[in-house]
């Protein structure tokens, strides 16, 4: 049984956390990603809430969690400030960490901090920063798909999506990724109620307003940051990564060359499913995730 938990943390956000399963559980904290909420783990958390304790936030600025309308408070290094918050705050020892989307790209950058509560990284079909920010650059076909970005980081979208209606913004945002009868009409009625709180939908472009990725447009050459020829750290927790690989928004040339940046990584790849993985094939991916999170946690068990 799901419980909800109004959490307050030094960042000065307070978040709206589900929680699911036992207490005394290995603790798994999922990240959701744009433009979701917990409820991206709703086919997940079912599958899991046996063996784990599920920690599952609408991260800063989405659905019932505080909504800050300003654009230097969605900073990557802001947001992933908030996940080690919220693990001070509920007092959490150990954790492993799950992420979709932009909540992997939170994930990604919370693995590179070191930080020794986290044991193991999971991560759903979001890209690994240096992967991402060369395949914007490299590939033709990543850069098309990414043009999107470009978009929301326009002045005055927010206003332009509020004019169309939700709606309008529901059916391009979903039907160019998965079945939408996947969607039952009461999730799509949550997702409508979400982005139309007053500043919701603002807060939300501000996850990509507020990001350092460059996305070049379409046929233009430019050169390698800086960034991307220096020596990048290692994530040297365990990793698993999914991928769904229909994803049209993420294409699969964000898996090549993952080896070199991670020093311990699985990969399971989902052939016939798209971005929304976790939802799409909640089953595979819990099916995926489980052994792995067990893993870690028969390893942390005191001996008998």
């Amino acid at each position: 049984m799901t419980e909800f938990q109004r959490v307050p943390l030094s960042t000065g956000v307070t978040l709206n956390v589900a929680l699911a399963g036992d207490r005394q559980k290995p603790v798994v904290i999922l990240l959701h990603g744009f433009p979701e909420s917990h409820r991206t783990w709703r086919e997940v958390a079912p599958r899991l809430d046996d063996e784990f304790f599920l920690v599952m936030p609408d991260q800063r600025g989405f659905a019932g969690s505080d909504q800050p309308q300003n654009k230097a408070e969605y900073k990557t290094d802001v947001l992933i400030d908030d996940i080690f918050a919220l693990a001070d705050a509920l007092a959490l020892e150990q954790f492993m960490l799950v992420g979709h989307d932009w909540g992997g790209a939170i994930a990604w950058g919370a693995a590179l901090r070191g930080d020794a509560r986290l044991s193991r990284l999971a991560i759903v079909n979001a890209p690994h920063p240096v992967i991402f920010q060369k395949s914007l650059i490299e590939s033709e076909d990543q850069r098309a798909a990414s043009q999107y970005i470009t978009a929301f980081r326009a002045p005055g979208f927010e206003k332009l999506v509020e004019t169309q209606g939700f709606d309008w913004f529901f059916d391009k945002t979903f039907s160019a990724h998965t079945d939408m009868s996947k969607i039952p009409q009461a999730e799509k009625q949550q997702y409508l109620a979400d982005w139309s709180q007053p500043g919701a939908f603002n807060a939300m472009l501000n996850w990509y307003r507020a990001a350092k990725v460059f996305v070049p447009p379409p046929g233009v050459t430019v050169p390698l940051p800086d960034l991307l020829l220096r020596a990048f750290p290692v994530v040297k927790v365990p990793t698993l990564v999914i991928w769904g690989m229909k994803d049209s928004a993420l294409l699969p040339v964000q898996l090549e060359g993952l080896d070199t940046l991670v020093e311990d990584l699985s990969i399971v790849r989902l052939a016939d499913a798209g971005h929304f993985a976790p939802w799409e094939a909640g089953e595979q991916v819990a099916s995926a995730l489980r052994p792995f999170l067990v893993a870690r946690a028969e390893a942390s068990a005191p001996a008998r």
